[in-house]
């Protein structure tokens, strides 16, 4: 089994409870690592034998253009996405963190983490 990492996606997006958050939007990071077999591509240098990246990104991009008020849901809506979309990956870890998150104090950010295994 290999892993692929997309590390660091960054989103502009319109996640939160708070008015300000819904109307300005904040900055997101979207990490995603997807476990297969990469054994196939590694010795035919052929896209069709992985997983194609590129359109991981864009349905990583569809959901984090739906506003939701919770980073768990917009989590839990990549996760399920990418998941039923890539049937080849066997295990899969997402990542959501929300830059300076309006807690009245400094904080750099908060992410939830995820991972789903067939």
């Amino acid at each position: 089994m290999s892993k692929i990492i997309l590390e660091n996606m960054m989103f502009h997006a319109f996640h939160g409870c708070l008015e300000h958050e819904q109307t300005l939007g904040n900055s997101f990071f979207v990490t995603l690592s997807m476990e297969l077999d990469t054994t196939l591509a590694g010795k035919t240098d052929k896209l069709n034998n992985t997983v194609n990246y590129q359109l991981v990104y864009d349905v990583v991009k569809k959901q984090m253009d739906i506003p939701s008020k919770l980073i768990e849901h917009v989590g839990q809506r990549i996760l399920d996405h990418v998941f039923a979309e890539f049937p080849q990956i066997k295990e899969l870890e997402v990542k959501l963190s929300k830059q300076n998150p309006p807690l009245g104090g400094r904080v750099d950010s908060v992410f939830i983490e995820l991972t789903k295994k067939r």
